[in-house]
């Protein structure tokens, strides 16, 4: 099943593009994963395809978002086939009736939160096609689905207030071990519809994406050092300021990078007569919105990363 793999990477790649142009009403603060299980009946890799992308159409078109691979709550589906007949036609096609079950719910404990069943039709000249004919039928935006959204979004919110604590205690625990990028990631699941654990998240993510970026910054530096040192020529130069480069201006030690960067350019000129500049700036990004520099980091996390939770089925 290695192509459903890739393709549903694709899938949360498009999805991570729709989701900056949604508002930001209660609904669009659900973060939800997709999983489309291989014992769905019927399945290949490109019905596996189409049903995954309608699940991330129908949270987009109703206000739910779809991120990462590590998500413990998740939108799947399930199909049933009610019958399949042969049309009395020239051509003979396949004509298919399929019962299409949606569910939200925590796909670590297997337990769903809501369901909506729907039947489509669908007919062509194989039974692949008479398949996927149906799943074109299925609606992305329909009201009855309001129900079947707020009872999934209710049970999640209930879910974050109960568990807020033991959440932020795991993420703390993460960052003690150098893996921001994580920790950060499972701060930011929390939807900002719970307000109250919202807060505590975002409170304990000021200072784990500090202790990152600081991190981060001493690692860059002594490697942008050991290149330097090692090299001395203009080449050494101007890989060790690419390195310069990228750390961030709000760590502790950007204020070493000038002083790195004289010692280099004093010694590119004694050793090759030429001007060797770094052009750092100081005040790049220090007003930067830190909200959306820790989720930017979470979200590549999750969209970079290998599914690590073994689903159970919803139903």
């Amino acid at each position: 099943m290695k192509k459903i793999q890739y393709l549903s990477v694709l899938a949360l790649l498009f999805c991570q593009f729709s989701l900056q142009a949604q508002t930001m009403d209660d609904k669009g603060r659900i973060k939800l994963g997709v999983w489309v299980p291989e014992s769905v009946e019927g399945l290949t890799p490109l019905i596996a395809s189409n049903l995954e992308s309608k699940l991330i159409q129908i949270c987009t078109d109703n206000g739910l978002a779809v991120i990462g691979n590590n998500s413990r709550f998740i939108i799947s589906g399930n199909i049933n086939t009610l019958s399949k007949d042969i049309t009395p036609t020239a051509p003979p096609m396949h004509a298919y009736s399929l019962n299409v079950t949606l569910y939200i719910g925590d796909g670590v404990d297997g337990t769903a939160f809501s369901s909506y069943s729907t039947t489509i039709k669908g007919v062509g000249e194989t039974p692949d096609k008479a398949y996927l004919s149906a799943l074109k039928n299925l609606k992305t935006k329909n009201p009855a689905y309001q129900s079947f959204i707020d009872q999934g979004k209710a049970k999640i919110i209930a879910y974050y207030n109960a568990q807020c604590d033991y959440i932020i205690r795991g993420a703390q625990v993460l960052a003690s071990t150098n893996q921001f990028d994580e920790a950060l990631y499972n701060l930011f699941m929390v939807p900002d519809a719970c307000a109250e654990c919202w807060k505590k998240a975002m409170d304990a993510a000021l200072p784990i994406w500090k202790t990152k970026i600081n991190f981060e910054c001493r690692v860059k530096m002594n490697e942008a050092t050991n290149i330097w040192n090692a090299g001395q020529s203009w080449d050494a130069a101007e890989r060790a300021g690419a390195i310069l480069s990228t750390i961030d201006p709000n760590s502790d030690c950007f204020k070493d990078i000038p002083i790195l960067a004289e010692k280099i350019s004093k010694r590119i000129k004694e050793v090759d007569n030429r001007e060797w500049n770094f052009i750092w700036e100081r005040e790049i990004n220090l007003t930067r919105d830190f909200i959306k520099a820790w989720r930017d980091v979470g979200v590549a996390w999750g969209l970079g990363q290998p599914r690590t939770i073994i689903y159970k089925s919803l139903w």
